[in-house]
């Protein structure tokens, strides 16, 4: 699969699958491979387009701090070496705020914007949140019990034993063990710190669907309602009974929400 250059550092991308274009903007512990089971429902009518940001699998790695607006010009490069003026994006939390910096940027660059349990500010909830990751990195036990059960919703959480436990073996032998891995995650981290995007957002229009979960713990369902009221083009769902990792537990949801908004033609109905 191909990789371009940015500012001297190599960024991992996919495309799949041809038609209306598709971006979508991984959440902040993730990497194209997290949407292995999305692949073939979002390519069969899209060219979906995969992209792993700096810092993210197999992209390369930073050394020094640096902001989201890094991202939004990584996303920014990567639509023009496709070659398209215009694409659907899809962020997913820290994609979504990504998203929602690049849209203040290059608003003329994005048709629909679908968000996930995004918000539209880094909130002192989350700055908070996000110092205790950081604080528990040297244990992998630690960083996995500190992160992972408020990702999703109790209801998952309790009721998928099996997967959960295997994702715990996963990510505490390999993942959260590794160093590269953990050092990247507190950069990822601390770029959120300045996320803030509530007077930039005054005034854009992009069409954009507004995904919240009911026991969302990372970004309150209330931060997704106020993202809601800042942009004036959106509609707002929200899933119940579903934590912050919505793609994980409903993903038949999350796709027929996504694909809808996406290749729906006319997304208004005229008043017979």
């Amino acid at each position: 699969m191909p990789n371009f250059s940015f500012n001297g550092k190599k960024v991992y991308y996919e495309t799949h699958g041809e038609g209306k274009p598709l971006m979508l903007l991984n959440g902040i512990m993730m990497s194209t491979k997290s949407w292995t089971i999305f692949k073939d429902a979002f390519s069969h009518q899209n060219r979906l387009i995969l992209l792993d940001f700096l810092d993210q699998g197999q992209s390369e790695k930073m050394s020094e701090p640096y902001t989201q607006d890094l991202q939004v010009e990584v996303v920014k490069a990567l639509i023009d070496e496709l070659g398209y003026d215009r694409v659907n994006i899809l962020g997913i939390s820290y994609g979504g705020e990504v998203a929602l910096n690049f849209i203040t940027k290059y608003e003329e660059m994005v048709d629909r914007l679908v968000l996930f349990n995004t918000t539209y500010r880094t909130s002192p909830w989350l700055k908070d949140i996000g110092d205790a990751w950081n604080l528990s990195r040297d244990n992998a036990m630690d960083y996995y019990l500190t992160t992972i059960p408020v990702i999703y919703s109790p209801k998952f959480y309790n009721e998928n034993r099996k997967w959960m436990e295997d994702r715990k073996k996963l990510l505490t032998d390999t993942v959260f063990s590794n160093k590269d891995f953990m050092d990247s995650m507190v950069r990822l981290t601390i770029s959120a710190e300045t996320h803030d995007v509530t007077e930039a957002l005054k005034g854009i229009k992009t069409r954009t669907l507004i995904v919240s979960s009911e026991n969302d713990f990372i970004t309150p369902k209330e931060e997704q309602g106020a993202l809601h009221r800042l942009l004036v083009n959106s509609d707002y769902v929200m899933i119940p009974e579903t934590g912050h990792g919505s793609m994980y537990e409903q993903p038949a949801l999350f796709t027929a929400l996504t694909l809808g908004y996406v290749n729906a033609s006319d997304l208004t109905m005229s008043v017979l």
